[in-house]
C-alpha cells in the first residue's frame, strides 16, 4: 500500500509525520487489524487484544529507555495539558514550600500558569528579559533542597530550545515534560521522578500522552482527586480506566516497534537526528546572514529549528515556493513568527537535504 509523498515533506511543529512503514500499516489497521478482523476503530478497549496491546507497547518504552522497576508507564488522555494540573494536584497540594519551575519559553509558561491554581510557586529562572533566546547556565540556577518538585520543558517546540544535561537535586523529585523530544534519543530516566510526552510529536498521533510515573509518587495521590486524575487510579486500571484512544495507543505501540526494530534503539534514532539538526544549522550559519536562527548556539534545539528571514516580503515567497515544492509546517508558532523546521523521528534525513537544497538555492536567488 502506498502513502502520500506528501508525507515525506512535513516539517509540522505537531502533529508531525510518522514513518511511513508505520502508515502503512495503519491503513490497512483502518479496514482490518489481521490478526482480529476488525477495523482498529471498533476493536474493544476491553478486548485481549487491545489488553495485549498496552502491554507491549509498555514493554517496548522500558526496553528503549531502560526504566528502573518503580515506574509506571500510562498511556493516558488530555494531553501534556492534563499533566500541567495532575502533577501539582498530586504533589503541590497543601504545601509549604513553593514548587520550582523554569521559565523557558511558550510551553513553559503554560505549565506556571497551571500550577499556580495548586499551590506555591517559584519561577527560579525566567528567558524573558532574553526573548526567550537561550536557557539559564549552571551557575543563574538556584535550587532549593525544601522544594517539593523542580519542574521544567526539555525542549521547547516554539523557540527551538533543547535542554542538553540534566537539571536539579537528586534529593528533589525532577517533574520533566518531554513532549517534542520523548524517545528521540536515550534518556537517564532513573534522575526523573515524572516524565510526560504527548504523541503527536515523535511518537503517535494525538489522542494519547505517554506518562512515566515512580510509584512513589502515584502513592501520593490524594484519596479526594477524581479517579480521572489520580495517577494511582490510572495504574489500578491499566490505562483503561475509561474508554482509551485505542487506535492511538496502537499506532504508538508500531512507532516502539519500528525505533526498536528498523532503527535499532534510541542511540542510532539520536545519530540520525543530529545529523539532521547538523544539516539544518549548517544551512544557518553558512547563509552570511540570510537566515537568523533564534536559538542561541548552545541550546539549539534538534528537533525543531526556529529561524527569519531578512523580510517579510521574503519570509512570503519562501513559503509561497515551499509549499508548491510540496513542504508543509513550515510557518513559525504564531507567538514568534518566523520559520520553523521541525525534524522529529519520522523526518528522514533525505527531506532535510531537499530543504537545505532549498534554502540554498533560495538564498542564491534573492
Amino acid at each position: 500500500m502506498s502513502t502520500n509523498p506528501r508525507n515525506a515533506l512535513n516539517f509540522s511543529g505537531g502533529p508531525g509525520a510518522l514513518p511511513e512503514t508505520v502508515l502503512a500499516q495503519v491503513q490497512q489497521a483502518i479496514v482490518e487489524v489481521p490478526e482480529v478482523g476488525l477495523s482498529i476503530l471498533g476493536i474493544s478497549h476491553r478486548s485481549a487484544w487491545f489488553a495485549a496491546v498496552v502491554d507491549e507497547a509498555e514493554r517496548n518504552i522500558r526496553t528503549l529507555l531502560g526504566l528502573p522497576e518503580d515506574f509506571h508507564v500510562l498511556f493516558l488522555q488530555g494531553g501534556a495539558t492534563q499533566q500541567f494540573s495532575m502533577v501539582p494536584m498530586t504533589l503541590l497540594r497543601g504545601s509549604e514550600h513553593p514548587a520550582e519551575y523554569i521559565d523557558s519559553g511558550y510551553w513553559s509558561r503554560k505549565v506556571i500558569s497551571e500550577a499556580r491554581r495548586e499551590g506555591p510557586v517559584k519561577t527560579i529562572w525566567s528567558g524573558e528579559s532574553c526573548g526567550f533566546n537561550r536557557l539559564p547556565t549552571d551557575d543563574e540556577l538556584s535550587f532549593s533542597a525544601d522544594a517539593p518538585y523542580l519542574h521544567y520543558v526539555d525542549n521547547e517546540t516554539v523557540e527551538g530550545l533543547q535542554f542538553h544535561r540534566v537539571l536539579g537535586r537528586d534529593d528533589v523529585p525532577r517533574i520533566c515534560d518531554m513532549s517534542s523530544n520523548f524517545l528521540s534519543k536515550p534518556c537517564d530516566a532513573d534522575k526523573f521522578s515524572v516524565i510526560y510526552a504527548h504523541a503527536q510529536k515523535n511518537i503517535g498521533p494525538a489522542g494519547v500522552t505517554v506518562v512515566l510515573v515512580r510509584d512513589a509518587v502515584a502513592k501520593r495521590s490524594p484519596d479526594d482527586l477524581p479517579s480521572f486524575l489520580n495517577y494511582q487510579r490510572q495504574i489500578e486500571a491499566s490505562s483503561n480506566l475509561n474508554t482509551p484512544p485505542v487506535f492511538a495507543i496502537y499506532v504508538v505501540l508500531l512507532v516502539t516497534r519500528w525505533l526498536l526494530n528498523d532503527i535499532g534503539g534510541l542511540e542510532n534514532m539520536a545519530r540520525i537526528n543530529r545529523h539532521k539538526a547538523e544539516l539544518m544549522y549548517s544551512a544557518l550559519d553558512n547563509a552570511e546572514g540570510f537566515y537568523q536562527g533564534w536559538a542561541q548556539k548552545a541550546d539549539r534545539s534538534t528537533m525543531n529549528v526556529a529561524f527569519n528571514l531578512p523580510s517579510a516580503e521574503l519570509q512570503q515567497a519562501f513559503f509561497e515556493q515551499t509549499r508548491a515544492l510540496g513542504f508543509s509546517g513550515l510557518e513559525g508558532h504564531r507567538a514568534i513568527g518566523g520559520v520553523r523546521a521541525s525534524i522529529y523521528n519520522a523526518l528522514t534525513l533525505p527531506a532535510v537535504e531537499r530543504l537545505v537544497e532549498f534554502m540554498a538555492d533560495f538564498r542564491r536567488r534573492n
